[in-house]
């Protein structure tokens, strides 16, 4: 199998970020080139009902694909054509399903994207099957970077996307462990996770992927870094957020649009410690507070709609309240302000719409916006500026020494 991209020379051009007015723009192209090379690299053939059909499932649903658009971007950031990067992207696009696949099956949750998740469409074992094949298939079209980028950085990016995967599945052992051992955690144990499970996965491991494909030295990697886990950890938190008041959960989510795609509670079903219980357990009365721990411990058959109805209730008021005055001062409007988080895409789309590049105190991150719960003030941004004096979505990436002086 060779990963050949199948595109004309116009379509070529609109994998450059600088070929496009807006953000929602680049990320629409890049979404359906990235679903076109995924499923054109999945096999065909038999056993066609029992894999390869599994195999194509989620791909075929839609999603972000923000993860990928992420390893291109990056690239670019750096100076490098970002058609270096599309062997990359298309890996990150196959892990991710991969380990959607698994993540439902271990969380037991109902819906993907709008639709029944893999296991309880086709049945455990086979959806672990595909799930597998799929993890196989990425590290086949990884192979591909060897004759494209040179052996030495071929191996590089290889073996960051094995330290990444290896993070992802060590955050996830915590996050399912917690709930096994009847466990609470405190904000420091959950930071840690949520780095290793989703920082890594979601947004450090493509930027830095990316960055290396271009060329960008250690600082450069170190920079990038940060800003990657930022973005992948403020997605977790909004992740956890809309699951609490999003309806939408029969459509599903697209780059820009598209809905929730996952059953409304399901995270209190489940009985996940996500930032949001943390922060709602200390909030409560001690009466109130028991009641909520017992419904978290609770086995998901037995958690009833009054209980998780209940549990949102309490959330909304005392959580969402906390996140409402640092978005409004950012500008954001009252729909904003609901959901109580930006999403990868809101971030980038800050440095797009500045004209005269965006300083340090105006950064909007997870940790402004949630220095309350975390108890912490900005740690991540700190590191870094995007500047955005020129069209396009990323520019210039100032050095820390640049800035160390003015924060």
């Amino acid at each position: 199998m060779s990963t050949e991209i199948h595109q004309n020379q116009t379509d070529s051009e609109k994998i450059f970020s600088k070929n496009h007015t807006d953000l929602k723009s680049y990320l629409n192209t890049v979404g359906d080139w990235i679903e076109k090379e995924t499923l054109g690299h999945i096999p065909e053939g038999d056993p066609k009902e029992y894999l390869y059909d599994l195999m194509r499932d989620y791909p075929q649903r839609g999603g972000k694909r923000f993860r990928p658009a992420l390893v291109l971007l990056s690239c670019e950031l750096f100076g490098g054509d970002p058609h270096d990067a599309m062997i990359t992207a298309i890996a990150f696009e196959l892990f991710h399903n991969f380990a959607l696949i698994h993540d439902d099956i271990e969380d037991e949750s109902l819906l993907r994207r709008g639709e029944p998740t893999l296991h309880r469409k086709y049945g455990t074992a086979l959806a672990i099957n595909s799930g597998d094949a799929l993890h196989c298939l990425l590290h086949e079209i990884l192979l591909d970077n060897y004759p494209r980028l040179g052996s030495k950085l071929a191996l590089r990016i290889h073996k960051h996307m094995n330290i990444l995967m290896q993070y992802t599945f060590a955050g996830q052992a915590l996050d399912i462990g917690w709930v096994v051992d009847n466990k609470f955690p405190n904000r420091d144990e959950y930071r840690n996770m949520i780095i290793k499970k989703t920082g890594w996965y979601s947004g450090k491991g493509p930027c830095q992927c990316g960055a290396l494909i271009a060329g960008a030295s250690e600082t450069e990697l170190d920079i990038i870094g940060s800003f990657g886990e930022a973005i992948g950890i403020g997605f977790q938190v909004r992740d956890d957020l809309l699951n609490l008041i999003e309806e939408s959960e029969n459509e599903a989510p697209r780059a820009g649009s598209g809905g929730y795609g996952k059953e409304r509670g399901g995270d209190i079903a489940e009985g996940k410690r996500t930032l949001i219980t943390i922060e709602l357990l200390e909030r409560l009365s001690e009466q109130d507070s028991a009641r909520a721990r017992d419904i978290l411990l609770q086995s998901r058959e037995t958690v009833s709609i009054t209980d998780i109805d209940w549990f949102i209730a309490e959330a909304e008021q005392k959580i969402i309240s906390l996140l409402s005055e640092p978005l409004k001062i950012a500008g954001f409007d009252i729909i904003e302000v609901k959901v109580g988080m930006l999403n990868a895409q809101k971030t980038i789309q800050l440095y797009i719409d500045s004209p005269n590049g965006i300083q340090i105190d105006d950064c909007v991150n997870v940790n402004q916006i949630t220095k309350n719960i975390f108890g912490k003030t900005n740690q991540y941004y700190k590191d870094y500026v995007l500047e955005v004096s020129s069209p396009g979505i990323f520019r210039k990436l100032k050095t820390p020494d640049h800035f160390k002086s003015s924060t």
